[in-house]
């Protein structure tokens, strides 16, 4: 059989050779608590929409599934970022860049204390 040469079907092999050389370590647990703890779309803040795991920093740019990296975004918003970078796209879509950035590092430093692995601390 022959592969698909569609334009879509390039770019998902494309997304799943990147996908494959990266680890990926987002647990359901974690992101479960991601969204519980974001309340909505890290975005845009709407809550009534289905969320989808967002990167921060973009797979496309090096980025992976952690829990450092990934925030809930409703899917207009993940689908207005693309792969932008997300200073840019925040300040482009006149989003408050700043409350984005402080949030999400409060939420990121509060899961990661969550999460630690408590094997890891001891020498």
């Amino acid at each position: 059989m022959a592969a698909s040469r569609s334009r879509a079907a390039v770019y998902a092999r494309r997304r799943k050779r990147r996908m494959g050389r990266v680890a990926h370590d987002l647990t359901d647990g974690q992101w479960a608590a991601l969204t519980a703890e974001w309340g909505g779309c890290a975005y845009c803040g709407v809550a009534a929409r289905a969320l989808q795991r967002d990167c921060v920093l973009p797979i496309s740019r090096g980025g992976r599934y952690t829990l450092q990296n990934v925030v809930p975004a409703c899917g207009s918003c993940n689908a207005s970022k693309c792969n932008d970078e997300v200073t840019s796209w925040l300040r482009r879509k006149k989003l408050d860049e700043r409350r984005f950035l402080l949030r999400q590092r409060e939420i990121a430093l509060l899961l990661l204390a969550r999460f630690a692995d408590p094997d890891a601390a001891t020498p």
